[in-house]
């Protein structure tokens, strides 16, 4: 039996599209331990992950700080791991290799610079969807994969019967309209114009909700929807989880939920437009899709209210 460890930092939407690359070196190292180095938003979300053996946390403090950075090599050290699969892919894990595998490539660490095709320099290979990298990433390393294109973030679901008994949720539509401050690109700017239409056409079928998360309370209040809140805070991620999962139908944002609503199996629909491609994030799945245009601006809410009538 060996210990095995995979990293990965964040973000939300990556934590899910990463559930079907955790279960297929799950699969792989059966008789091994697998345990994980995340940071503390999704410390103990990947807690109830099942195929994880434990979950270590890295602080992500700066990289000057060689106190901090002794006792997290110290501590990752004391497991022997046989085998790392970097699922960061980042600055600051390569730099975690050099620390605790300096002269190890593929044997020890993998990772998409340790898999890279040789025909392809890295700025050439993450033009690749996301999935199709992980899956490359795997089967170069030796491992068969399974469940790494079919994510199902399900594991993180928990039972909301008592909050959706609180605010009386049965058929509803969830939307989300926000997005990070810096990628106001990302953001639709029409979302009350749709609930005026779905109210309109649906009457009281479905009711609209909305789920903000720690920084975006105050932008709910200028929504439209019902503000689903646990005792005035955000709900957790796995209360989230369940929230998609239960929904009638999602609209959202190309944001973390987006993700997770693609790979909760969740019907509903992601607006993009052209900061990325639906394609490359790997977001489209059975249910949920992606309404891809050139200008976010100038897609209009009664557009998007034919293409949920369509699918709802």
């Amino acid at each position: 039996m060996s210990n095995i460890l995979i990293i990965k930092h964040g973000s939300l939407g990556d934590i899910a599209q990463s559930s079907g690359v955790i279960q297929d070196i799950f699969e792989n190292h059966k008789k091994d331990k697998i345990y994980l180095l995340t940071t503390k938003p999704y410390f103990d979300l990947f807690k109830k992950n099942p195929y994880l053996t434990d979950v270590i946390l890295d602080k992500r403090a700066s990289k000057f700080n060689l106190i901090y950075l002794y006792l997290l090599m110290k501590n990752i050290k004391k497991f022997n791991f046989s085998k790392v699969y970097d699922l960061q892919n980042s600055t600051r894990t390569n730099f975690y290799k050099k620390i605790l595998f300096p002269r190890s490539e593929l044997d020890k660490w993998s990772s998409s610079e340790t898999t890279l095709p040789k025909d392809k320099t890295k700025e050439e290979f993450d033009k690749n969807p996301v999935l199709n990298r992980f899956e490359h990433q795997l089967k170069i390393s030796g491992l068969k994969t399974y469940h790494t294109m079919k994510p199902n973030f399900s594991w993180s679901c928990e039972n909301i019967s008592k909050l959706k008994s609180e605010f009386n949720l049965e058929k509803y539509i969830l939307l989300f309209p926000f997005c990070s401050p810096h990628l106001k690109q990302k953001k639709w700017p029409f979302f009350n114009e749709l609930i005026d239409i779905i109210k309109i056409n649906f009457k009281d079928t479905y009711k609209i909700i909305v789920a903000p998360g720690p920084n975006e309370i105050e932008q709910a209040k200028q929504v439209k929807a019902d503000c689903i809140l646990d005792n005035g805070k955000p709900v957790s991620i796995s209360q989230l989880s369940s929230l998609i999962k239960e929904s009638t139908f999602v609209i959202a944002n190309d944001t973390g939920p987006a993700h997770m609503a693609a790979h909760l199996n969740a019907k509903g629909f992601s607006l993009f437009g052209s900061h990325t491609t639906a394609y490359k994030v790997s977001i489209e799945r059975e249910n949920f899709k992606a309404i891809q245009v050139s200008d976010l601006n100038k897609l209009s809410a009664e557009k998007v209210f034919n293409r949920l009538k369509e699918k709802i």
